[in-house]
């Protein structure tokens, strides 16, 4: 169906907006409270304004860091796998990091691989969905000095893995950024879906799809560890834009496998805002959210986003990337909304609260450009929380790529800066962060490079 309906960027017409809903006064609160992205979390002292100082030009020309931190290079697109299997793939994306046995970490890594992928991810029998799929996930395997004891592939046959999520099981949630059915870009199979990944042991996960938490770009996964419950981010590319989803497992909790099941694939209604780009006061407050069931979740004839949910239509946003869970909360990421694109009001950035407790939406960070929290560059993607209290943010942007941290007041500071240059001496541009994620006993920060495929693994001083 048609988007449904619209707002402007204006403080007036967004409050008269709110009123009309009834939200001002029954709901929402205008609060500034932005200590509240971090309750409940194991959040420690705030870093101040500097973070962990100035960044150091690395002599390498790799990746500049803080005084006492220092970065090793886990992985290199093209080089070898340590498996046989063939070369690393490109494009690194979305990963985490689990543990293992005897202090072994295992690193899962997505490959955001379309038709034109430079490096596909080797075909391997029995962790292969679609033969012509260049995506997938490889696994590496680290000691706890971060020396890498194994690399292989993880699953194949997949496309454009953008990012997922680890569950509370330790395995991983891999999301295709893509809606091309078979036939579309040489693809035997459809695509749009969610894959299970046991860094461990992946054959014991294979390469099925999770057909019942929908069809649609997938971006980003986090789970509410209590219920069960599965939050899913669409990064929609035009208009109708995304939307914020959850999943209502069978058999939630149930380990490895258990999401093949089935359930209730749902979307997130906020009366009377029919887009999230609209409400910009950092603290604002949304009581009594609604949860519509998915008409047709296999989108076998419509994208989920254009499907009819109703009268009171459906809440879409722009951009909704990376999601977490943190405490008692998920976080979501709406990267930026663009005016002139179609949203309701320009931001660079949104990170948004839901406490499925209360029913309640908070918004708890905006990003610029009318607003006090800003990032240098704009359009935060993948988030994490930092063992030393708050975020890690990847930029993704334009101009010099970076990782940025957030402290409690909402003060952000440089961690990482890229300086692989990908384009010319005249016209340079640099690969994007991707992936952000710590270890278990939070001493090591992985990072990728999206292009050229790099992964990092960034230790120092964490709880200085």
């Amino acid at each position: 169906m048609p988007e449904t309906g619209s707002t402007t960027g204006s403080p007036a017409t967004r409050r008269e907006l709110l009123a009309r809903s009834g939200a001002l006064g029954a709901g929402i609160a205008f609060t500034g409270a932005l200590s509240e992205l971090f309750t409940g979390t194991a959040a420690a002292q705030n870093l101040g304004h500097a973070g962990y100082g100035p960044l150091i030009p690395d002599p390498d020309g790799l990746l500049d860091l803080p005084k006492g931190f220092r970065y090793k290079v886990l992985s290199r697109e093209g080089d070898p796998l340590r498996s046989g299997e063939g070369p690393v793939p490109s494009n690194h994306d979305g990963m985490a990091a689990f543990a293992g046995r005897h202090g072994r970490i295992h690193l899962v890594r997505n490959h955001e691989n379309r038709a034109s992928g430079r490096v596909p991810v080797p075909v391997i029998e029995g962790l292969t969905y679609d033969p012509q799929g260049k995506g997938g996930c490889t696994a590496l395997t680290l000691d706890h000095h971060n020396r890498v004891l194994s690399e292989r592939v993880a699953i194949a046959g997949t496309a454009v893995n953008c990012a997922g999520g680890p569950t509370p099981w330790d395995t991983w949630l891999t999301c295709e950024e893509t809606e091309d059915r078979a036939g579309t870009n040489g693809y035997t199979k459809d695509h749009g879906y969610i894959f299970e990944v046991d860094g461990a042991d992946p054959r014991r996960t294979g390469a099925v799809p999770l057909t019942a938490m929908g069809r649609f770009q997938h971006e980003a996964i986090a789970v509410d560890p209590k219920r069960g419950v599965v939050y899913e981010t669409e990064d929609a590319f035009e208009r109708p834009f995304g939307l914020f989803y959850r999943f209502l497992p069978k058999k939630p909790l149930g380990g490895t496998g258990s999401l093949r099941a089935g359930g209730r694939l749902q979307a997130m209604r906020v009366p009377g805002v029919p887009d999230l780009s609209s409400i910009q006061e950092i603290g604002a407050r949304f009581d009594h959210i609604e949860w519509v069931d998915v008409p047709d979740p296999q989108a076998a004839e419509t994208p989920i986003r254009h499907q009819d949910f109703g009268a009171k239509g459906i809440t879409h946003a722009q951009k909704l990337e990376g999601c977490y869970w943190g405490g008692s909360s998920v976080y979501f990421v709406s990267s930026f909304a663009h005016s002139a694109e179609g949203s309701a009001a320009d931001h660079y950035g949104q990170i948004w609260r839901y406490d499925p407790d209360r029913r309640r939406l908070t918004l708890v960070i905006v990003f610029g450009p009318d607003t006090d929290v800003q990032l240098p560059g704009e359009s935060p993607d993948n988030i994490c929380l930092a063992p030393s209290g708050g975020l890690m943010v990847c930029e993704d942007g334009n101009g010099a790529q970076h990782v940025y941290g957030v402290n409690r007041r909402g003060e952000v500071y440089a961690m990482a800066r890229g300086r692989q240059n990908i384009g010319t001496p005249e016209e340079p541009e640099w690969g994007e962060f991707a992936g952000v994620t710590f270890s278990p006993d939070g001493d090591t920060m992985y990072v990728n490079c999206y292009t050229p495929g790099t992964t990092f693994a960034v230790t120092g001083p964490w709880r200085r």
